[in-house]
């Protein structure tokens, strides 16, 4: 074998991150060659099309993974459909091994009454269309004037805070001006978080909280019967500084005067969403049942139950992944069947050659350290399963371009995604920004050949 050839299915940074890991691995004694294929015509997945784009921090994370796609060594091939363009046989044709590292971007199930009304939207689909996702519609409806966003993770606040925030606030990133022009036409004046625990076993992270309160021309606003500790609340803020920090910021808000500013978002604790109200078809209110503290950290239901009047409801209870073809699926995790990595039949049995990591192997938890240490166990596997490695029919670089193209598929390769880079930031230029998103995928395709 002259090389050993590595197919990765998703090129987030779980994909990008398994790849440059097995470049740089101290465990292989062979010469690797990896190519890395995206539905997307971008690079970058979630940090792309699920970060909000008034979070720069985050979104720093792409200089990094730009800088490990620049150096050449690892080939990448944008607007490419596993499943349609190309299928599991075609890789075992041209490649040693598969990973796949599709991630989760759909919702969650929220299985409450009412859930179907109009009005009652996941919290994804909002994501996907403020970040400008190609294959999500154009138009948002933002009719509501009170709106409810359930869950207690950094996506709700994210949701939330998008909803709230005056769009003017919104253009010195690389919002796209649909989304722009949608949100000035918002007559939002009241965004409620729900979540079913306490102020100790919120999901948010510092940052993103502190984010999210402290919104120029929007005032938060906060309930004393929700500030409540109990033994597990107490031994939680004692052992983990980040619960500690976020506990002390919710603890800032008690009390703290509004301004009357036009714009509010309302943080409710202990609130256990149990039905979606409707009114002739559409969100009507949203009816909750509080709970309380078990002295363990977590919560009991009460059988206190109140209505909040709101016009529409995001639910931010989660991702999920998507099944893919020939490959197992949980369905009732989201995930890949696997261990370590290595993907398991309806047996229990290891598939030789199929590998996952990132979101759809573990499921949508954890940040991008975990992401790491989850392709380095997935790499570190696949380099000691050597002997059942797929013994391909073809595995030159170019077979895989050759098959690409007599397909007619039209492909974005790294050269064509700098083209699309250099467009987007003479779109941001020329408005003052770092960037303006394209949005629509013939954009995509045109502005790569030129």
């Amino acid at each position: 074998m002259s090389k050993f050839r590595l197919a990765i299915v998703g090129a987030g940074p779980a994909g990008i991150y398994a790849a440059d890991l097995l470049i740089k691995s101290e465990l292989r004694d062979f010469d690797v060659s990896i190519d890395l294929f995206d539905m997307l015509p971008a690079p970058y997945g979630l940090v792309r099309y699920g970060v909000a784009p008034d979070h720069p921090r985050i979104k720093g994370i792409i200089k990094a993974l730009y800088e490990v796609l620049d150096r050449g060594d690892i080939r990448f091939f944008g607007n490419v459909n596993y499943g349609t363009d190309l299928t599991l046989e075609d890789l075992k044709q041209h490649y040693n091994a598969v990973i796949f590292s599709t991630g989760a971007i759909k919702d969650a199930a929220l299985n409450i009454p009412g859930i179907e009304l109009d009005g009652s939207y996941g919290a994804a689909d909002f994501v996907n269309w403020y970040d400008a996702h190609p294959d999500f519609a154009r138009e948002w409806p933002l009719n509501a004037k009170e709106i409810a966003v359930i869950g207690n993770g950094n996506v709700a606040l994210d949701v939330a805070r998008i909803l709230v925030k005056h769009p003017e606030q919104l253009l010195s990133t690389d919002i796209p001006d649909n989304v722009y022009q949608g949100l000035k036409t918002s007559p939002v004046t009241d965004v409620h978080i729900f979540g079913r625990r306490g102020p100790a076993q919120v999901k948010f992270t510092p940052l993103e909280l502190r984010e999210a309160v402290h919104i120029e021309g929007v005032d938060t606003i906060v309930h004393e019967e929700d500030y409540q500790y109990d033994e597990g609340s107490q031994a939680a803020i004692d052992g983990n500084n980040q619960t500690r920090v976020m506990v002390n910021t919710l603890e800032g808000l008690r009390g703290q005067e509004t301004t009357g500013a036009p714009r509010r978002l309302h943080l409710h604790f202990f609130s256990s969403p149990v039905e979606i109200i409707g009114e002739d078809g559409k969100v009507a209110a949203l009816r909750i049942e509080r709970t309380k503290l078990d002295g363990k950290g977590g919560v009991v239901p009460t059988a206190e139950f109140r209505e909040i009047p709101v016009q529409a409801v995001y639910r931010a209870v989660g991702y999920f992944g998507s099944a893919l073809d020939e490959i197992p699926f949980d369905s009732k995790r989201g995930v890949i069947p696997n261990d370590g990595g290595r993907v398991l039949d309806a047996a229990g049995k290891q598939i030789p050659g199929v590998y996952a990591t990132g979101w759809i192997k573990r499921g949508p938890v954890g940040l991008i350290g975990h992401t790491k240490s989850d392709a380095l166990e997935t790499i570190t596997n696949i380099i000691a399963d050597r002997s059942t490695w797929w013994n391909p029919a073809d595995a030159s670089e170019q077979s895989v371009v050759d098959l690409l193209k007599a397909r007619n598929v039209a492909f974005i390769d790294w050269a064509g995604w700098l083209r699309i880079d250099a467009k987007e930031r003479a779109l941001g230029e020329a408005q003052g920004r770092e960037r303006v998103k394209l949005v629509d995928r013939p954009d995509f395709l045109a502005n790569a050949k030129a």
